[in-house]
């Protein structure tokens, strides 16, 4: 499985962006989709993640601003961004959870200028 990121770009304060990572192959078997990000300096962290369970799990930074979907039919996720701020910026990264572990896109980058 190969995942494919996009929609990233240039924002301003206060915009929105919507991110899609596709995944090419068939996906058998998955605990969890989700987006990670990580800025210049910093660690790698969970922005949004849909379990398997069906739960939805936020980074507090971005509850009631992003909103994380999935549409199966094509084996697509998404993450609306609304309301962005400079402390958003940083390259996001999609990542399955499958049967076989970790499968992560390459990368979108998002810049919020002020």
């Amino acid at each position: 499985v190969q995942l494919q990121a996009s929609g990233g770009g240039l924002v301003q304060a206060g915009g929105s962006l919507r991110l899609s990572c596709a995944a090419s192959g068939t996906i058998f078997s998955w605990s969890s989709m989700g987006w990670y990000r990580q800025a210049p300096g910093k660690q790698r962290e969970l922005v949004a993640r849909i379990t398997r369970g069906g739960s939805l799990n936020y980074a507090d930074s971005v509850k009631g601003r992003f909103t994380i979907s999935r549409d199966n039919a094509k084996n697509t996720i998404y993450l609306q961004m609304n309301s962005l701020k400079d402390e958003d910026t940083a390259v996001y990264y999609c990542n399955y959870n499958l049967i076989d572990g970790d499968h992560w896109g390459q990368g979108t980058l998002v810049t919020v200028s002020s």
